[in-house]
């Protein structure tokens, strides 16, 4: 049996860390070749060190600096990935922020930066992502859709979340920007989905769960009993982007443990 992702072209972006960095690990794993996204001069040695990890596993990666948030910046990344490899198959739209403040704080600049990431930035990769992908037409010999889109959501896309209004905001936003997408570009062989991680042992969240009280005090809101790591973010995206899972459009996968299940209630049902 052939490797999952075997000859396709797979952009991750906000993958020089974190979940975004497990993802397009895995997705070399499976076989594809990488485009690894970072942001900004801070996260090159980052993506530098994914991108050997991509090439030990095997596979081709190169490496593309892009804010993208900014439509030029996310319109001459496309432009070059696809005079480099001449398509994309696969767009994984990762990249996040958070800028937390009590509600009655929080700044229009906290909340601009974070929608203007976690949301505005899905919409600009996923529309060049879906205009590549109707251009191209379906190439049954690399997959059975036309494209993948993945997007990255939240178990905070149906969890409140006090004191993080921005983020909770554009991950609800992403779970609509996913489904009225997926409804459009389906007649098109267009699969759009979302992962909605839980608790992830990442940078981002590292105050969470680096000491054992916090570990602790994180661990009651899991029901499995453990705090998630990127790879299993990343083998769950290998899985919705290869075409064992080509009847599926339209859903958000949580994987969390069970956080989604409101472990709060248990002893009182």
């Amino acid at each position: 049996m052939g490797k999952q992702l075997e000859g396709q072209i797979a952009l991750v972006t906000g993958s020089s860390s974190g979940i975004g960095a497990g993802i397009a690990v895995a997705f070399a794993e499976a076989g594809a070749t990488v485009v690894v996204n970072y942001h900004s001069d801070k996260s090159l040695a980052g993506a530098e060190a994914v991108l050997e990890k991509i090439k030990s596993a095997g596979s081709n990666g190169v490496i593309h600096q892009c804010n993208i948030s900014e439509e030029e910046d996310v319109k001459k990344m496309f432009a070059e990935i696809l005079t480099q490899f001449g398509t994309v198959d696969i767009v994984v739209t990762n990249a996040g922020i958070q800028q937390d403040a009590p509600f009655l704080d929080m700044t229009l600049e906290q909340w601009n930066a974070v929608i203007s990431t976690n949301l505005t930035g899905q919409f600009l990769c996923a529309r060049e992502a879906a205009r590549e992908f109707k251009r191209r037409g379906v190439l049954p010999e690399r997959s059975k859709a036309a494209g993948k889109i993945i997007c990255m959501s939240s178990v905070h896309e149906v969890i409140p979340w006090a004191g993080h209004v921005n983020y909770a905001a554009s991950k609800g936003g992403v779970k609509l920007l996913m489904q009225s997408m997926a409804q459009e570009l389906a007649p098109l062989k267009i699969r759009v989905n979302s992962l909605a991680p839980g608790a992830i042992k990442t940078r981002i969240n590292k105050d969470a769960w680096d000491t054992p009280e916090d570990e602790k005090k994180l661990l009651e809101l899991i029901p499995y009993g453990r705090i998630g790591e990127a790879d299993d973010i990343g083998k769950a995206a290998v899985w919705l982007a290869s075409d064992e899972s080509d009847y599926i459009t339209g859903i958000t996968m949580f994987i969390d443990g069970g956080m989604t299940l409101y472990p709060g209630f248990a002893d009182n049902g």
